[in-house]
């Protein structure tokens, strides 16, 4: 059974009782002890081509994959040969195989993957090292790897971690510093921003500026804003919203502040799989409020075909600030 995320983790100060804070912390020792274990013990392997991982710090949505997706589509138009590569969470199929998404479910190959491999040649791999051999095989000279930040098993030439940087409303991205299962991080702070290249924050299109405070965490890392900017307005008259993603909550804020009338919101835990008794009572709810139905464009791809006609997907994408500095990135390990 999938979990929705806790927003507690994200709320300094706030959240269960001390009681369950203290149970929940050497759960977290633990998985920190075993994360750092793995990493330490490995022998990254060099699949001959540059690899660029695009990971994260925290458990839930932070936008690692419309960065993915702008890499890929920036590495394509200076006529780099880029192949995005993923562990295809949710997927059975244990890979490698190279997503095709007229023949290839997200069931299959996961939600992500199948979106991404719309616009990009895109392979998902339980073994991250033979799916990025076989995608340089297939002609990939560049690597982009969605999340495995705290995956070692391939030698990276360029790790980017992204942070969620939406500071308003209390919450705060990184949590109060603790690790999973007690608070949002993947690992302590400090040995995940000692791996990373870069950061790059992501900001809604209605933020106008960064918390200094935050970028202030990552010290001397270079740090790129970026922004999740609508690619279309959302659909016009009333809206039943839903989303299954790391913090859907964030999407509710977004359409709003895009402008869409929502007559309600509904969260699912990440990576949600859609069955019909769910599609239908969305749908009876939607009707009633003469509403229409729109999600993500990552929920859309997990819609059953028969569904996908009647509720509108919402795409976003990851627009940089200083888009110079971010091919100054690029071009370290891109001639």
């Amino acid at each position: 059974m999938k979990l929705a995320t806790p927003r507690w983790w994200y709320l300094r100060g706030r959240g269960p009782a001390p009681v369950t804070r203290a149970l929940l912390t050497p759960l977290s020792w633990i998985w920190a002890a075993v994360t750092a274990r793995r990493i330490a013990r490995a022998t990254p392997v060099d699949p001959g081509m540059p690899v660029i991982c695009v990971g994260n710090l925290t458990v839930g949505g932070a936008g690692k994959t419309p960065v993915v997706r702008e890499l890929l589509r920036r590495l394509s138009a200076r006529g780099v040969a880029a192949h995005g590569l993923s562990r295809g969470y949710g997927g059975t199929l244990a890979g490698p195989v190279r997503v095709d998404p007229e023949r290839h479910s997200a069931a299959e190959v996961g939600d992500e993957p199948l979106m991404l491999a719309v616009d990009a040649p895109f392979w998902v791999s339980r073994d991250r090292v033979a799916g990025a051999q076989a995608a340089v095989a297939d002609g990939a000279r560049v690597v982009v790897m969605d999340d495995g930040h705290q995956n070692p098993s391939l030698k990276k030439a360029l790790s980017l971690v992204v942070v969620d940087g939406e500071t308003r409303d209390g919450e705060w991205p990184l949590g109060d510093g603790r690790v999973v299962p007690a608070g949002p991080l993947r690992e302590p702070l400090a040995a995940g921003l000692a791996r990373a290249d870069a950061v790059i924050l992501m900001l809604p299109s209605d933020l106008e500026a960064p918390d200094p405070d935050l970028v202030a965490v990552f010290g001397a890392l270079p740090v790129l804003v970026a922004r999740l900017a609508p690619v279309d307005a959302p659909p016009p008259g009333p809206q039943l919203g839903f989303a299954g993603i790391g913090k859907p909550w964030k999407v509710e804020r977004s359409l709003k502040a895009a402008g869409c009338e929502l007559v309600d919101f509904a969260s699912f835990p990440d990576h949600a799989a859609y069955d019909e008794a769910t599609l239908n009572t969305l749908a009876a709810t939607a009707a009633h409020h003469g509403a229409g139905l729109v999600t993500t464009e990552k929920d859309w791809a997990r819609l059953p075909a028969a569904w996908r006609a009647r509720i509108t997907a919402w795409p976003v994408k990851a627009r940089f600030e200083d888009e110079a500095a971010l091919d100054a990135l690029l071009a370290k390990i891109v001639s």
